[in-house]
């Protein structure tokens, strides 16, 4: 069959929609999200709880201790390796998350650049310390504006195109592609900025309630190098806080714009992906929509002409 893949924003019900859905058809999630992919880290990724885990399976969800070194190579090998787990199985694999990044490699494939050389990195990520990422996108996007596009601003895919560049004189996006192993289709979830922003700040408030501050301090504690996760939307400005660089109000504030800013981000590139390739766009999270995912899940399920 070809497998569902149910994408969109932070904060835009995709975890909400994805267990009423479950309690209807054999599904198993396979997680396209970035950082909950580490363990330790689930306040501030707005992880599945373990109850919502039990209700159903999730693949792809802490497989990592935090600091420890994971590519968009690593997500698609995993995920190819769950879907067809799940499929074995004889139950529907459904891609969900909001990293657009992996998704797209996911079904399109992934370019055959070379290892990442931290090394050759090294001098980006001082930069990006001192100056932030913005003089580092500039670079990139005046050598590949597809490249930087593509990277969304996001440290770490900004720097490994930029060490690409640096030992290739080329851009990733100029490399051939993998072959995926399975077709995909899309349904989007994309409820506009004023429906997700007090969605966002409603978040940011319960994630500091259930203790996001503790789980700093302790991931910090039993972690000092956090690497990657260190720059995950949440965890930054909490360590900060924590260095006593920003009160909590003010950590508090920095996370709601982050995110907010975040899903601004994940709207124009999953809007973007709906005009490359055919998709089921959804405006908002209601029972109508979720009836609308419900019937297009079971025509790719019962289509078995596209496997």
């Amino acid at each position: 069959m070809t497998v569902p893949v149910l994408a969109g924003p932070t904060a835009s019900g995709k975890t909400a929609l994805t267990l009423a859905l479950a309690e209807r058809l054999p599904l198993e999630i396979v997680s396209a999200d970035a950082m909950m992919v580490y363990r330790h880290m689930d306040i501030g990724t707005a992880k599945p709880t373990p109850e919502e885990r039990a209700r159903v399976s999730h693949h792809l969800i802490d497989v990592l201790d935090p600091g420890e070194r994971f590519s968009v190579a690593d997500y698609v090998r995993l995920a190819e390796a769950a879907i067809q787990d799940v499929l074995e199985r004889g139950n529907v694999p459904l891609v969900v998350g909001g990293t657009g990044f992996y998704i797209r490699a996911l079904a399109e494939g992934l370019a055959t650049v070379p290892e990442a050389d931290l090394k050759a990195q090294q001098p980006f990520w001082e930069r990006f310390e001192r100056e932030g990422i913005e003089p580092l996108h500039a670079k990139l996007l005046a050598q590949s504006s597809h490249d930087a596009e593509r990277a969304q601003r996001n440290p770490r895919r900004v720097i490994r195109a930029l060490e690409i560049l640096a030992r290739t004189g080329r851009p990733p996006s100029v490399f051939p592609k993998t072959k995926p192993m399975f077709r995909y289709k899309r349904a989007l979830l994309l409820p506009s900025m004023e429906q997700l922003e007090p969605r966002i700040k409603a978040r940011t408030e319960a994630m500091f309630a259930a203790g996001l501050v503790d789980e700093v301090r302790g991931l910090l504690a039993d972690h000092p190098n956090l690497g990657t996760a260190r720059q995950a939307i949440g965890y930054k400005e909490v360590a900060e806080h924590l260095a006593n660089c920003l009160t909590l109000d003010e950590a508090k504030a920095a996370v709601t714009l982050a995110t907010r800013q975040y899903a601004k981000r994940q709207r124009t590139w999953f809007r973007k992906e709906a005009g490359r390739t055919e998709s089921l766009v959804l405006e908002a999270v209601s029972l109508e929509v979720m009836e609308k995912v419900r019937e297009w899940l079971m025509r790719l399920s019962a289509d078995r002409s596209e496997c």
